[in-house]
């Protein structure tokens, strides 16, 4: 019975369509990075959201702590040959050092949670490596990935893997990715991207998890993307994994 009430609060949260885009501004088609990236759900009390999360194993999802933080219901969403399923979690652990309102008063914020899966995702996903790379430099090229709006406001924009180029920029941070378009398209991150992968260029590894973003004349996406930085917190996420895993 859960399972069905987050399945239909999904399709009513994004009346998800057949095509669509995610992440504001120009982008592709998510690709190869599909298999590395899931749609997770999100509940709380009547409330339903989604974010994104990056496969580390079937059945263990790292994505945003904001996520995470105070669901009642979490499950992942997949739809195998056009038929729409949800996998419940039955576990998940918030970093120690997220806070849920760093962005108002400007605290220091670790954004990752680690969500357990109550049976492993479909074969067709499959593990990412993380990087160890502790810091970046202005100008480094990374691509993002996610689920989310391509028109900020409108649930029917999101449903489908985009992915697209963001480039670093100042401020640099030990724990933050600060990022934007570099062509000044107006690309970004986006709702429901939150959670999400920003891989290295290459697509080799994932650098950082998307937790927030930023428009111009009042906006919410578009102007600047900000992620977690993983290699940094990689001590942290082998040992969530195997608290998980017990």
């Amino acid at each position: 019975m859960k399972s069905a009430r987050l399945l239909l609060a999904a399709l009513c949260v994004l009346s998800i369509p057949t095509s669509s885009e995610a992440l504001v501004g120009p982008s592709q088609d998510g690709g190869v990075l599909a298999a590395h990236t899931v749609m997770l759900l999100k509940r709380s009390g009547k409330a339903s959201g989604f974010c994104t999360g990056v496969v580390l194993t079937r059945d263990i999802i790292l994505t945003a702590g904001h996520c995470a933080h105070g669901a009642s219901d979490l499950a992942a969403y997949v739809n195998e040959g056009g038929t729409p399923a949800v996998i419940p979690a039955n576990g998940s652990v918030i970093h120690p050092e997220f806070r849920a309102d760093a962005v108002k008063t400007r605290q220091r914020s670790i954004d990752l949670a680690l969500v357990r899966l109550s049976k492993p995702l479909p074969a067709s996903f499959s593990p990412i490596q993380l990087s160890s790379r502790q810091s970046v430099s202005v100008g480094d090229t990374f691509r993002i990935a996610g689920f989310g709006l391509t028109r900020e406001g409108d649930g029917r924009s999101a449903g489908t893997l985009r992915s697209g180029v963001i480039a670093a920029r100042a401020p640099l941070s030990s724990i933050l990715l600060w990022a934007e378009d570099p062509r000044r398209g107006g690309f970004g991150a986006c709702t429901g991207d939150s959670g999400g992968p920003i891989f290295s260029d290459d697509g080799s590894e994932v650098v950082a998890i998307t937790v927030w973003s930023r428009g111009s004349g009042g906006k919410q996406c578009g102007e600047l993307t900000q992620g977690a930085l993983v290699g940094p917190q990689r001590a942290w996420i082998n040992e969530a994994m195997t608290r998980l895993a017990r």
